[in-house]
């Protein structure tokens, strides 16, 4: 979907929308033909729209479901099916959705919401996995909606080249990425999903609750840094005495074994874990069963019984970081088995086997 929003590839003809500030009043709306616009302008209004399909799955693209009631009944589903089916020209339609996000929306500053409607025919892919170009197999329409800040710059000196001289550049209003939006219905398995809907953030640590719960009347999902603070706070108070160096880098170790396998299989489906996987993990880490099934019971309260969570919230894959209270150890995650803790004499170490290599501010030391 992301490679549509190119000037080459994408259908949209217009691009609609107003322009909110600070005090949350519509100051003006605007109704643009890309057609009219020049090539670099409309470039640009196209990469910014794709950014609110930008992200990493689960982090900051989220799914937002709806039950059958919801689809049958529900207020804002019918505004989004609205939206969607009159491809943005119900101007009472238009002009709801505009409220319903400006009163939930708590924003600093001045920003855009934009929205763009497309017909995109879905190529058609044989049993073996071919694509057809000239066939499709369902026509796929939806809307995008962006909610874009809009930021002053500062008075800068600039020099031109082609002039050979400096001038000063006065300041301007200037229109951010996208803070959210959302992909409306889902496309899933190459198909229209009427029963969810693809919600971005771009800060992964706050998913904007009262937004979502205006537009879709659903509970927000858990930003997944407070997933990942989450998990780390149910393992300290879980294990107990089995919440030792070795358990947690062993959990963690296989938790971003998954991940590595999931990527190098290149499966297009996001890679999500269950309890009963953390379960397992926990298991075959060494960690005792009394202590496996206390973690069970807490995730139930921290994430729902039934919660499907992204491994990529819950670990860093980058690094294995060890802290006290004076020290910061960081590890490449595949070599924690340098590192280990030992109760010498009554005191407690972190030892880390070192051969070679070994620097202190960039002076190379020698250890015997």
């Amino acid at each position: 979907m992301r490679r549509r929003f190119r000037a080459d590839k994408s259908s949209i003809s217009r691009v609609r929308g107003c322009y909110v500030n600070e005090k949350r009043e519509i100051i003006s709306q605007f109704d643009q033909s890309l057609g009219i616009l020049g090539q670099t302008e409309s470039e640009q209004l196209l990469a910014t729209l794709r950014k609110t399909l930008s992200g990493t799955l689960g982090k900051n693209l989220l799914d937002i479901p709806f039950d059958t009631r919801q689809v049958v009944e529900g207020d804002q589903h019918k505004l989004l099916m609205t939206l969607r089916n009159s491809a943005l020209r119900d101007e009472e339609a238009v002009s709801a959705f505009y409220q319903r996000v400006i009163q939930s929306l708590d924003l600093e500053g001045n920003y855009l919401i934009l929205l763009a409607q497309d017909d995109y025919d879905v190529p058609y892919r044989s049993k073996d996995g071919e694509r057809q170009d000239d066939a499709s197999s369902e026509v796929f329409r939806y809307i995008l909606c962006s909610i874009c800040p809009v930021k002053q710059t500062k008075e800068a000196l600039s020099y031109y080249v082609y002039e050979n001289a400096f001038h000063s550049i006065s300041a301007d209003w200037v229109v951010s990425a996208p803070e959210m939006g959302f992909l409306f219905p889902s496309f899933d398995e190459r198909s229209t999903n009427l029963y969810d809907a693809l919600y971005y953030c771009k800060d992964t640590s706050q998913t904007h609750p009262d937004f979502v719960e205006a537009v879709f009347h659903a509970p927000a999902p858990m930003p997944a840094a407070q997933q990942m603070e989450t998990f780390q706070t149910l393992l300290e108070d879980t294990l107990s005495d089995d919440c030792r160096y070795q358990v947690v880098q062993s959990v963690h170790g296989k938790l971003r074994e998954m991940i590595e396998e999931h990527k190098a299989n290149k499966v297009e489906d996001p890679l999500v874990v269950d309890k009963g996987t953390v379960r397992r993990v926990l298991e075959s880490s060494g960690v005792a069963e009394e202590h496996v099934e206390a973690f069970e019971e807490r995730y139930d309260d921290a994430f729902g019984a039934d919660t499907d969570l992204s491994p990529r919230n819950l670990v860093d894959t980058k690094q294995l970081e060890i802290t006290t209270p004076d020290i910061t150890i960081k590890v490449s995650p595949d070599r924690g088995d340098l590192v280990e803790t030992r109760l010498i004499d009554g005191a407690r170490y972190i030892l880390i086997r070192a051969e070679e290599g070994v620097a202190v501010n960039g002076v190379p030391i020698q250890i015997s």
